[in-house]
């Protein structure tokens, strides 16, 4: 690998929705598409990376904010959905989905689920935080751990922010990210297999892998197979590469400031993003507020995990 900065830059979104929020993009292989959620607007997207025409949109009466494949169940049917009170199962013909999992606690109507991502058992981590509407977001989510066959575990307490998780390509290291705080954090993680779902998870050895200097917030990632990761930073216009040191080794470069989530599709990145409601009227960075980005980057990402119910 070049011991040069890398540097990507994309000039026009692939598919402009004009999202509020758009994030957790999740390609599907079978199909040849990738979905990805407005949380603002309550929609699940589908789109064809092979014509931008070719769409899917599903509504909600609840945000919908994270997705997953099922192990053992077509996607095209049913998937895996983070929404406002927990963990769901999601009947994409019907647009039905039915709760398997909600989170406990007091004060939950204040409450929803953001981003996750499945562990290398058959787990799904999620985080929780302040709904919209509900005044300044404030320290009272959580990093959740979820099975279908037990009440969610209590990974982290307090947080304000809390965003995707993801594993090395050796499943040893589990990455987890605190917006606000701007941090990255790991953890040693054992991926051998656990006599249930339902286990208790230990993680050891928490240490800052990576810290954000600068004005935005890292928020979305996923890490490719050289063991990379590349983060979306809300607020600064790019994604940044971090080599598995933690070392800052490139960017992609967007035009529009709140850059969301990424997916790998083969060696391209897909890239959410949000509205900039601080953005004048015709200014790029409103203009292409919200929309989904492709670029090629040269390096397949690891895939994801099923979860098992």
């Amino acid at each position: 690998m070049s011991s040069e900065f890398q540097v990507w830059e994309v000039k026009t979104p692939y598919l402009n929705l004009h999202c509020g929020l758009g994030e957790g993009p999740y390609y599907e292989p079978a199909t040849q598409t990738v979905r990805f959620v407005d949380i603002k607007n309550k929609k699940l997207h589908t789109v064809s990376i092979n014509d931008p025409a070719d769409l899917v949109t599903l509504s909600f009466d609840e945000p919908v904010t994270v997705t997953a494949d099922i192990a053992g169940v077509d996607p095209k049917d049913k998937i895996l959905i983070g929404a406002k009170q927990g963990l769901a199962v999601l009947d994409r013909k019907t647009g039905e989905y039915e709760y398997i999992s909600k989170m406990e606690g007091e004060g939950l109507d204040r409450i929803r689920s953001n981003d996750g991502a499945v562990d290398p058992q058959g787990r799904f981590w999620m985080g929780s935080m302040t709904d919209f509407g509900k005044g300044d977001f404030r320290p009272e989510g959580s990093l959740l751990r979820f099975t279908q066959t037990s009440p969610p575990q209590l990974a982290l307490t307090s947080l304000t922010i809390p965003n995707s998780v993801g594993w090395s390509p050796d499943q040893r290291t589990m990455y987890f990210t605190h917006s606000n705080a701007r941090e990255v954090l790991a953890w040693d993680y054992d991926p051998s297999p656990s006599p249930s779902p339902s286990s208790v998870v230990t993680l050891s050895n928490k240490r800052i892998f990576y810290q954000h200097v600068g004005s935005g917030e890292p928020d979305g990632f996923r890490v490719d197979v050289e063991g990379n990761i590349w983060h979306a930073v809300y607020g600064e216009s790019r994604v940044l590469k971090l080599s598995p040191e933690g070392k800052l080794i490139g960017e992609v470069r967007l035009p529009t400031r709140n850059i969301t989530c990424v997916e790998f599709v083969g060696e391209e990145l897909f890239i959410t993003t949000a509205g900039d409601d601080g953005a004048a009227e015709g200014e790029e960075s409103k203009v292409n507020g919200g929309a989904l980005f492709r670029v090629d980057v040269g390096v397949r990402g690891v895939g994801h995990d099923l979860f098992r119910l």
